[in-house]
């Protein structure tokens, strides 16, 4: 049998990037999960991403440490900034939200790339989203694009060979209720995720915030509970 090619996939133990890791692994690829410390407001996602990529059969999973917490910035990255609040989706800002944390996808997708290189592989599989999602700039078809052609210019494995480094972004245009339904299909369980942006002490969702209200819809979408709500860490 030959053998799968390795493929980095950035895992954040959110919905979105679960799903991701399921679709990589479908595809044939050997997923190799990273995920980072980043001086987030909360530590309980890094405990869903290793708990997703073993239920997932991620073929490794690492923690990079970074701190993207000395710049601030961002309501994920500061505790004085609050994270915003709202009772529906409907009611969610146009504006690009407190939440967005600054170069946070082009600082973790340079980290992948380096990753990619030191374990041979050209395929890298993110789940940013540019349908229900909170806005980020670093989440559209644009920025992807861009970041993989500047990847392709600036690592030893394209320059020197042809084999060009690939960016995946298979979620970018479905909707969440559609993700959902793509990760159910693949035998995702969702109640080891984790998409809120300010969790209680025991790691429950808030239920309000807009990763929370984005995330509701999907499953009301899908006529299910999520079965993550409320559990704990």
């Amino acid at each position: 049998m030959k053998p799968s090619q390795p493929a980095v996939v950035l895992l954040s133990g959110g919905l979105d990037s679960a799903t991701c890791l399921a679709i990589a692994r479908n595809e044939g690829f050997t997923p190799h999960a990273i995920s980072f410390r980043y001086g987030q407001r909360h530590q309980y996602e890094l405990d869903r991403a290793t708990r997703v990529a073993d239920a997932i059969g991620a073929a490794s999973h690492r923690i990079v440490d970074i701190d993207l917490a000395q710049f601030g910035g961002s309501a994920l990255t500061d505790a004085n900034i609050a994270v915003p609040k709202t009772d529906s989706v409907e009611t969610m800002g146009a504006e690009i939200p407190v939440t967005y944390v600054p170069a946070r996808n082009t600082v973790f997708l340079s980290l992948a790339i380096a990753f990619a290189e030191t374990i041979g592989a050209r395929d890298i599989f993110i789940g940013v989203n540019a349908l229900d999602y909170s806005g980020y700039p670093d989440c559209r078809p644009e920025f992807v694009a861009a970041f993989e052609a500047m990847a392709n210019l600036a690592t030893k494995a394209s320059v020197e060979s042809d084999r060009r480094l690939i960016i995946h972004t298979p979620l970018i245009d479905l909707s969440k209720a559609e993700i959902i339904r793509t990760g159910l299909s693949l035998g995702v369980d969702y109640a080891n995720t984790l998409s809120c942006y300010d969790p209680g002490d025991e790691g429950c969702a808030c239920g309000r915030c807009d990763a929370c209200l984005l995330r509701a819809k999907g499953f009301a979408a899908n006529a299910m509970d999520d079965p993550a709500s409320q559990r704990s860490i």
